[in-house]
């Protein structure tokens, strides 16, 4: 049988943590929800303790300079969708990011492809 350490250390993959590690075993987050194709906006607020945040904190962080979906941070932190959303619910408590919901006031625009698209298709 293998020992504790060895089971938890891969020699090609390196150290090996469950996603849930790294949320604290946590499956949900306080505060309002937020859906995977909602925007993630870094603050400009100041990180007065690097430490504290994890390193994936970190790096949603910093990809999150510029504004990206949910969707996106999770694809490439390869994290699972949920253990993402707590990261970022905590970043958002923090004061380090801003979540918005996709906006849905594009009804012109909305109408203007469905158009084009049953143009396509009568098309066809």
């Amino acid at each position: 049988m293998p020992s504790p350490e060895e089971r938890w250390l891969d020699s090609e993959a390196g150290p090996v943590v469950r996603p849930y590690a790294l949320i604290g075993g946590r499956t949900r987050h306080a505060g309002e929800k937020f859906d995977l194709v909602a925007t993630v906006k870094a603050t400009r607020k100041e990180i007065l303790d690097p430490a504290a945040l994890s390193p994936e904190q970190m790096w949603a962080l910093n990809l999150s300079r510029r504004p990206t979906t949910v969707a996106d941070l999770a694809s490439e932190l390869n994290l699972p969708l949920g253990v993402v959303r707590i990261l970022l619910a905590d970043l958002r408590d923090a004061g380090f990011v801003i979540i918005r919901a996709p906006e849905t006031g594009q009804s012109h625009r909305d109408s203007h492809v469905l158009r084009e698209v049953l143009n396509g298709l009568r098309a066809l």
